[in-house]
């Protein structure tokens, strides 16, 4: 009798075997791939075109793109910080009237598309507007040469709005760690002797570091991202770049190239931005994070420099447009109030709601799965990779998505031609699926984002028990975790479907023909100097980025209330 040895096998090789092949870590996994996808096409484009131009594109536009692009991200970036920090500080640390209604006023501006408030601006500043029209009459001018008025068209214009619309990321971030702060670390700098200044630039700043350059990195990806308002003002970026290679040359090879120095340049942000937060963690005992904070009394003058410097970005990033939004829709609604436009309202709703769920639902995998195996490398790499897609501006999203769509489409209408011969058509990349797929991969970080923070605060004890009871994961998910977790839910929802509204570049490329949006309504009417007629779908599309911006408020709001004894 002969015995054949068998080998034996590792407990633990047998157990990430098993890790690999549950079906939970297995859809994370696939899910992560689907994200990955424009990301790799753009890459292998841009290393492999088959028209090599970028000797050209470098002796030629490349720099300007480059030092455009470097001076907008840097003004942008001076801009929100000093904005955006100084009025966190405020609202947070400082007492002055109109404190508690700047809380989430100060929150407004983000409702606002970038390249709206271009339009409304550049329509008040102009020559032919009221603005300087005003001047005119008063001073008893005549024409340009008899004054000098800052250009609205500009780098310098671009910067200041963008600024102002970009701002409340860090505002955000930065009101939220001041917010965790220590009370006793604050105490001990007032012991010490330190006024308010140095105590905001020698405690509580360095504290809030790792928050604010978070939210620093946020705005300068949406500046990269930015088309309608640099397109606006002649201000020739990397993105608009990509429009003028592609469709203006017809290179997508060329335009894949530009697009890949776009990633480099998120790349360096989020490297920037794990810098500033690298070896910055703070603590603080749970005795001091629920005391009430130290408040500074503001007297005199230093109380109305206060309520300036919180009143000025809201007056201008959402008072003004809001008002003159509103006065030409009023003024013009019969013209704009068409059947075209219905159309163009109800398909933003259509393509925002469809990919705003899709997004939920794929979050609710990736955060699920994460829950059930831990911080394993399966789950954190698929994670990670599902979170970049917002990191990425659009343009460069649409170049990875539009050129694999279109090889799959030819491919299979090649087969079914040959097979059965009948045309398929565009399947994915001429057809709304296209759209819905780009907004599902730029903004599932935000849904992830919501449901994840959610279910981290459910007990792992209700895991344990419902197993127990002889429950499998997803109706664990389904019976117990969804009812617990509805508001976060909800507001990852909310905060896609204003993304989703909001998308111009994207949506520009991606479009199915005789198929627009509001943003695209927006921006077309908008070059062709219209802004009364765009004013109707500037407002609707501000008014659904109100009902996230109050709930963004309450929330920060509530992360320092007071246990009721």
């Amino acid at each position: 009798m002969s015995f054949t040895a068998t080998p034996s096998v590792s407990p633990l090789l047998v157990n990430r075997q098993r890790r690999w092949l549950e079906p939970w870590a297995l859809t994370a996994l696939v899910i992560a791939a689907l994200v990955a996808i424009p990301i790799v096409s753009v890459i292998s484009i841009a290393l492999a075109p088959r028209e090599n131009i970028w000797p050209h594109l470098a002796d030629t536009v490349l720099p300007i793109y480059l030092w455009n692009t470097f001076v907008l991200l840097a003004g942008v970036g001076i801009a929100v910080l000093l904005t955006g920090v100084s009025t966190a500080w405020l609202v947070t640390m400082c007492r002055f009237p109109g404190k508690r209604l700047f809380e989430w006023l100060l929150l407004l501006p983000m409702a606002v598309p970038a390249y709206v408030i271009a339009y409304v601006y550049t329509d008040l500043l102009e020559y032919a507007g009221p603005v300087q029209t005003l001047l005119r009459d008063v001073f008893g001018w005549q024409n340009a040469t008899d004054y000098a008025f800052p250009q609205i068209r500009s780098m310098g214009g671009a910067v200041l709005l963008m600024g102002v619309v970009l701002y409340p990321y860090v505002y955000l971030m930065a009101r939220s760690a001041f917010l965790e702060q220590s009370v006793n670390t604050l105490e001990a700098s007032r012991v010490l002797g330190q006024g308010p200044w140095r105590t905001f630039f020698k405690v509580a700043l360095p504290i809030a570091r790792p928050s604010i350059a978070i939210g620093l990195a946020l705005a300068l990806v949406e500046t990269l991202n930015d088309y309608g308002t640099v397109d606006f003002f002649a201000v020739r970026t990397l993105t608009a770049g990509i429009y003028d290679v592609w469709l203006k040359m017809n290179n997508v090879g060329g335009a894949a190239q530009i697009a890949g120095v776009m990633l480099s340049f998120v790349v360096l942000l989020i490297a920037l931005e794990r810098m500033g937060r690298r070896n910055k963690r703070f603590y603080q005992t749970s005795s001091s994070r629920f005391k009430q904070l130290p408040e500074y009394d503001l007297h005199g003058w230093r109380r109305w420099a206060a309520m300036t410097v919180c009143a000025a970005p809201v007056v201008v990033g959402f008072i003004i447009p809001a008002v003159l939004l509103l006065r030409y829709a009023v003024k013009h609604f019969n013209a704009s109030w068409t059947t075209e436009f219905q159309q163009y309202a109800f398909n933003s709703l259509l393509v925002s709601t469809l990919a705003a769920f899709s997004a939920l639902t794929l979050a609710l995998f990736i955060a699920y799965a994460r829950r059930l195996r831990g911080s394993n490398t399966i789950t954190s790499v698929s994670t990670n990779i599902a979170s970049l897609g917002y990191a990425v501006p659009g343009a460069v999203l649409a170049i990875g998505i539009i050129v694999p769509f279109a090889a799959m489409d030819n491919a299979i209408d090649n087969f079914m031609r040959n097979t059965i011969d009948v045309s398929t058509g565009l399947i994915f990349s001429g057809t709304v699926f296209a759209l819905i797929f780009a907004y599902v991969v730029r903004f599932m970080a935000v849904a992830v984002g919501s449901v994840d923070s959610s279910l981290s605060k459910i007990s792992p004890s209700m895991d344990m028990a419902s197993r127990s009871l002889g429950f499998k994961p997803a109706k664990i998910l389904l019976k117990f975790h969804v009812p617990l977790i509805r508001g976060g839910m909800l507001t990852g929802v909310l905060l896609v479907f204003v993304d989703c509204m909001k998308e111009l570049p994207a949506t520009l490329i991606l479009r199915p023909f005789n198929f627009d949006t509001l943003a695209t309504h927006v921006y077309q009417f908008a070059s062709d100097e219209l802004i009364e007629q765009a004013a109707l779908g500037s407002l609707l599309i501000v008014a659904c980025g109100l009902l996230p911006v109050a709930l963004l408020s309450r929330t920060i709001s509530d992360s320092r209330k007071l246990p009721v004894h």
